[in-house]
């Protein structure tokens, strides 16, 4: 277990409170994009960057490293957003493994739909 910066904690934060003001904005809002099974839809990616992927804070390369994933790792992608680009591909998607952490999407393969935009 590691300590979080009091940036990650303020945007896991904010990350919650955007969940939350979602689904008080109503069950169509809240539902929107999720399977007819009313389960929350899970999206996956898997790790190219041969070196490993870092996760950061922030959805920049300046965001502080909170962790990494190995090559080849399977992980779950809760939203994506635009942030830094990295070779031309401006996307990084929020991991919900557990770390709620930033991961460049250059570096994230998708394995099937794309996650929603945050």
């Amino acid at each position: 277990m590691f300590l979080r910066s009091p940036a990650t904690r303020f945007a896991t934060a904010a990350a919650t409170g955007a969940v939350v003001a979602l689904a008080a904005a109503g069950p169509a809002a809240a539902t929107a994009g999720a399977p007819e099974s009313g389960a929350e839809r899970t999206y996956q990616g898997r790790v190219t960057a041969r070196t490993g992927l870092l996760l950061r804070d922030a959805p920049n390369r300046g965001g502080t490293v909170v962790g990494s994933e190995p090559y080849n790792a399977i992980v779950t992608i809760y939203c994506r957003t635009r942030g830094e680009n990295v070779d031309g591909n401006d996307r990084w998607y929020l991991l919900a493994d557990g770390t709620w952490a930033w991961g460049a999407a250059r570096y994230i393969a998708n394995i099937g739909d794309p996650p929603p935009w945050c």
